[in-house]
């Protein structure tokens, strides 16, 4: 029996995770309680890399604040970013998150990424830092 084609490729998994995107600004937290801000973009777009149909969805991230607070407009064009960009979802949050915690150093982050069906599939993507566990 020969050996089926894969259709998802190791180049479809690694898309957009290295691609150029506008940079996460950030301003001072003016405050060191504790305290939790959330950010919805409800509006988010990228592209499936293997077939180039949009995907939909809400991004939500919430954040405990260490001395820097994401600047929304900047993060509105980092996201903004991701509209043409070939990435999978779960990629797509996990950058997010990966590059969110690198421009404000929080003290912790959880990215949730809500997508529309597509096909009939609803997916919902959590990916999570903690400055305890990551140290």
């Amino acid at each position: 029996m020969p050996k089926k084609e894969k259709l998802y490729t190791d180049a479809h998994a690694a898309a957009g995770l290295d691609a150029r995107l506008p940079e996460i600004e950030c301003w001072p937290n003016q405050y060191r309680e504790n305290y939790t801000i959330e950010i919805r973009s409800p509006e988010f777009t990228s592209v499936c890399p293997r077939t180039g149909l949009p995907d939909h969805g809400t991004i939500t991230i919430r954040y405990v604040p260490e001395r820097d607070c994401l600047e929304l407009k900047a993060l509105k064009m980092y996201l903004l970013g991701y509209r043409n960009l070939g990435i999978f979802q779960e990629n797509a949050v996990n950058r997010i998150l990966r590059d969110c915690v690198a421009a404000c150093k929080p003290r912790e982050m959880t990215v949730e990424g809500e997508f529309t069906p597509r096909g009939g599939v609803y997916s919902r993507i959590f990916a999570s830092y903690s400055r305890k566990k990551s140290r």
